[in-house]
């Protein structure tokens, strides 16, 4: 299918920008030039309160004021070195409205000044935090669901295969899952569609920076995690982009899923690019996909 239009408008606006590209750059440069392209969001949300899990900086968004709420506990992108709770602050509004359920934004720690497995440990330590202190939150301990975007979403498909505490669902937008970059997807699509197959290397080097972890380790990507880690795995649903270098690796974990007899839906959107979910001023298929990722994590939430 060709390019969305409406995401072909969007690159051209940022290509007219004229960013280096963002494997020339250092992270400090490249996280000053990310945040300024952060507006802030307006879309409404009943509470927000940052809070402190356990020396991890924590957001929490409730859509109502009950105290028996469903919590999703979200992990955002930015391929473990760029973004943080301001910079998927209107993801997590539309989450929490959509599932009328709370949310709870997670400011892991970043690379390559935290490495792996720095943001791994605060992202398994937060969600720990929240089932503790669940009932203070609002929220019923035995339904928790983890999720996230990209570098977000490889961190929620970890936790779901480690599950340091009882897991209802699993949430996995376009997520990395294979840090060894070699599927066709790569080929495809390594350059001209925002995320490119360069700037991923960048990420991934920066990410292992810390010598502790390789690519083929599990906790890394989760792709190369044995059949009974992912047989323990919850339910999952598994989003992906066609002009994405991620897609390919996205969709081959969630077949794994599938063979392993973990219930899972896959949906490709066609003709978009990596990071539409986030992109909900811009892309019509945005706010689509937030729906449906609400939809489904609220089911699993409420059953």
């Amino acid at each position: 299918m060709p390019l969305h239009p409406q995401s072909a408008a969007l690159l051209d606006a940022l290509a007219q920008l004229g960013a280096p590209p963002l494997d020339t750059q250092d992270p400090v440069s490249a996280r000053r030039g990310f945040d300024a392209m952060i507006a802030p969001s307006d879309h409404p949300i009943h509470h927000i309160r940052d809070l402190d899990a356990d020396g991890v900086p924590v957001r929490l968004y409730r859509p109502n004021d009950r105290t028996d709420l469903g919590l999703l506990v979200y992990y955002h992108g930015g391929g473990w070195v760029l973004g943080g709770l301001d910079s998927h602050d209107d993801v997590c509004r539309r989450l929490a409205n959509a599932l009328g359920h709370a949310v709870l934004s997670v400011d892991y720690r970043l690379a390559p000044e935290h490495p792996f497995p720095e943001p791994l440990t605060d992202s398994v330590n937060a969600l720990r935090w929240a089932h503790a202190n669940a009932a203070e939150l609002g929220v019923d301990s035995s339904r928790i669901a983890v999720g996230g975007d990209s570098a977000g979403g490889n961190l929620a498909a970890v936790v779901a295969q480690l599950q340091p505490v009882p897991l209802r669902y699993q949430m996995l937008i376009y997520p990395v899952t294979d840090a060894r970059r070699g599927s066709k997807s790569y080929v495809d699509n390594a350059e001209g569609y925002r995320l490119t197959a360069a700037s991923m290397k960048w990420f991934c080097d920066h990410y292992l920076s810390g010598e502790h972890g390789a690519e083929d380790d599990p906790r890394v990507s989760p792709l190369c995690a044995p059949d009974t880690a992912l047989a323990s795995a919850p339910p999952a649903l598994v989003i992906t982009a066609e002009y994405d270098p991620l897609r390919d690796e996205g969709e081959d974990y969630a077949r794994r899923l599938i063979a392993a007899g973990v219930p899972c839906t896959l949906t490709r959107y066609y003709g978009q690019i990596h990071g539409f979910f986030s992109m909900s001023a811009f892309v019509d298929d945005a706010p689509q996909a937030i729906a449906q990722a609400a939809a489904a994590v609220k089911q699993a939430l409420e059953r």
